[in-house]
Parts: C-alpha cells; sequence; structure tokens
C-alpha cells in the first residue's frame, strides 16, 4: 500500500474545520447543535474527498462509512472538475446504509437523473454521512442538503400530521398506503410541506412493514413488560412502545447494532429487510411478526433547490423518482415473501406469530392521536 506522507486525520480535518467555521457559528443563532453537526460534516466530507484524489489513505480500518465519505466526496470533486461548472453540484442525503432496498431506490433515482439532467449532477450521502435523521430534517429545511430520503414522521414537530402516515395499524394493506400517499392525500400533505418548512415531497415508496426483533421471544403483550426497544426519533414511535408496557429508546439507526449488541436496548422494530440489510440477525434472535405499521418514506427536496431547477431537469427528476419508487415497492414486496423462511434456515432466528394482545393495546392509545384516521381508512378499496 502507498502511503501519503503529512496527510491530515479525520481528527485533524474536523478541528481545523471547526476553527474554520467557528466566526460561522457565531454569527448565526439560527439553527443549534444539529445544524452545526451538519455543516461540519459537509465540511469534513469535502475536504476527505480533495485529500482522496491526492493518493491512498494512510489507515485502513475497513470502516463502510469512511469509504462512503471519501467515495461521494470525490465523485463530487471529480464530477465538478469534468463539468467545468455547468452543472450544479446538489446532495442527497439518507442514515441508510446502501446495502438497503430503499437506499438502492434512491441510488438508481441519482444515476438516472445525472445521466439525463442538463444542469445539476448529485452526490448521494448514505450511511449518516451528513448526521442522523434529525440533523437531516433540519439540514434540508435550511437548504444545507438539497435531498433525503427520510420516514415522514421525522418532521413531526413541524407538521404533526406528517407523524401519523406512520401510525400503527392505520393502514389495511400496503396497496391502501401506497395509493394513497401517491395519490390525492399527498398532495395536501405537499401543500403542508412547502408552506411550512419549504420542502417539497417527490413521493412516497413503501419502507416495508414493520416487525418486532428481540433477544427474548415476544408472544404476547406480557412479554414485552419491562423492555428497552430502541424507536427512531419521533414521538409517536416512543407512544407506541410505551402502549406495549415497554420503555422506548430513540436512537439513530447508526447506533442501533452496537446498542443491540452490548445490551443497551432489549429490541427493535424494522422491516425484515432492514433488519437483513443492517446484520441486526446477528445480535439478535426473534422476530415477532407484529406486522404493527406499514411504513411509508419519502423523497424530498427543498424547495428553493427545486425551484431553481429547469422544468426540463424537474421532469427528469420526477421521473427518476417515480422510476426508483415503482422498483423498491417491488423489490421489498418480493424480499418479504422470501424473508421470514430465510430468517430461520439462514440466520437461525425464530419466527413467532403472537396472538392479538400487541394490537389491541396499541390502537386504542394511538388513534386518538390520529387527526385524520377516519379520513384514511375511507381511501382504503
Amino acid at each position: 500500500m502507498n502511503f501519503v506522507k503529512n496527510k491530515p486525520s479525520i481528527l485533524e480535518i474536523e478541528k481545523r474545520q471547526c476553527e474554520e467555521h467557528d466566526f460561522y457559528y457565531k454569527s448565526h443563532k439560527k439553527g443549534g447543535k444539529m445544524k452545526k453537526r451538519l455543516a461540519l460534516a459537509l465540511s469534513i466530507v469535502m475536504s476527505v474527498g480533495l485529500l482522496g484524489g491526492c493518493g491512498s489513505s494512510a489507515s485502513t480500518t475497513g470502516a463502510e462509512k469512511e469509504a462512503s465519505v471519501a467515495s461521494s466526496a470525490a465523485e463530487t470533486s471529480a464530477v465538478a472538475e469534468g463539468n467545468t461548472g455547468k452543472k450544479k453540484e446538489l446532495k442527497w442525503g439518507s442514515v441508510g446504509t446502501q446495502t438497503t432496498l430503499r437506499e438502492q431506490a434512491m441510488a438508481k433515482a441519482i444515476e438516472e437523473i445525472n445521466a439525463k439532467a442538463e444542469g445539476i449532477h448529485i452526490t448521494g450521502y448514505y450511511d449518516s454521512t451528513l448526521g442522523g435523521s434529525q440533523d437531516l430534517v433540519e439540514g434540508i429545511q435550511e437548504g444545507m442538503v438539497d435531498f433525503i430520503t427520510e420516514g415522514p414522521a421525522q418532521f413531526g414537530s413541524w407538521i404533526p400530521k406528517a407523524a401519523q402516515v406512520e401510525a400503527p395499524f392505520l393502514w389495511q394493506s400496503v396497496e391502501h398506503m401506497t395509493t394513497t400517499m401517491n395519490g390525492e392525500y399527498l398532495e395536501e400533505m405537499d401543500k403542508l410541506f412547502t408552506e411550512k418548512v419549504g420542502v417539497h415531497i417527490l413521493g412516497t415508496l413503501y419502507y416495508g412493514t414493520r416487525q418486532l426483533t428481540t433477544k427474548k421471544p415476544v408472544k404476547t403483550l406480557a412479554d414485552l413488560k419491562g423492555m428497552k426497544v430502541r424507536v427512531p426519533e419521533t414521538d409517536l414511535y416512543v407512544k407506541m412502545v410505551q402502549s406495549w408496557g415497554a420503555a422506548a429508546t430513540p436512537m439513530n439507526i447508526n447506533e442501533l447494532y452496537m446498542a443491540l449488541q452490548t445490551g443497551t436496548v432489549d429490541g427493535q422494530e424494522n422491516p425484515l429487510p432492514t433488519f437483513e440489510a443492517q446484520k441486526f440477525y446477528e445480535v439478535v434472535k426473534n422476530i415477532t411478526l407484529t406486522n404493527h405499521i406499514i411504513c411509508p418514506s419519502m423523497m424530498f427536496v427543498n424547495l428553493d433547490t427545486w425551484n431553481s431547477l429547469s422544468k426540463k431537469d424537474q421532469e427528469v427528476v420526477q421521473a427518476a423518482v417515480k422510476n426508483a419508487i415503482d422498483w423498491e415497492d417491488q423489490a421489498v414486496l418480493d424480499a418479504e415473501k422470501e424473508l421470514q423462511e430465510k430468517m430461520a434456515k439462514e440466520y437461525g432466528c425464530t419466527v413467532i406469530t403472537p396472538d392479538d394482545s400487541i394490537r389491541e393495546a396499541t390502537i386504542p392509545a394511538i388513534k386518538p392521536l390520529i387527526e385524520d384516521w377516519d379520513k384514511i381508512q375511507s381511501y382504503a378499496k
């Protein structure tokens, strides 16, 4: 391996960027720690990319996240040089790994956009490279990141209705969710997003049906009492787990594997394709088929970024997103059909069908919080 002399470490880069941006942070009261972390992450990403063009890394930790940072930033730098400023460089962030079907759909959309758009080039940043979910939803509002792939519930602090579409036992089927969330109801939501947070919804995809996975078997509601269950950083998920008699532990997904491994949490809930992609089967072996959330996820764009695009590039972006969503929805459905058997045979997991006690405890606790519960039910065929 070739080593580069005097190449600064990631920590040295971080320190340098902190010093360079110190005046900016002190001079701008708007925002907070998350905004600061995102700005710092973007600075470090670009610095690593520029350094990557000078030679091989002096350290090979094997960390996928650092490799993703370097490759994404290097790609951005190379394309920027090749286009000599003709295309505007944009950033698309996500917390998921590139092995997750949702993030694969994101990559497909980016690839198609970059091949067809006249005035823009997009670089994807995965695996929380630009920060956690709340960093991203704040960053897109501030224009610090242009596109994100996230669950709508992450915007619940600004738009309460955004959280309700991830409510447990709200959707009667996958078709009910995908049809509603890409139709008239989505148009209503998009109006709220553009008015309240300056973000445009490009489309809704099927993230998967969320299942409970734990270290100890869970067959009934009583089995959950006192368990620590990781949830996304949204109030609705916290209330759901509390209705189970368990302790909800909000946490970004990139911290979850270690938390399960060390016993910081006793379980988590995610669709099986995500469970597999994140390799959680290595640290938890019990899968309870609660089917508690038929889960939407969305692709968002900063409204100012969107309005700055030519009409043709807007059409390119919208078409690419639709193609990616169509692919991803079917890929998730196919994966879910196969994974229950695969989890048992290949990964040694125990797949459990619970009784109705978890559902019966959840709906009375959650339904009163969902303003549009009856309206959403009316869209079911």
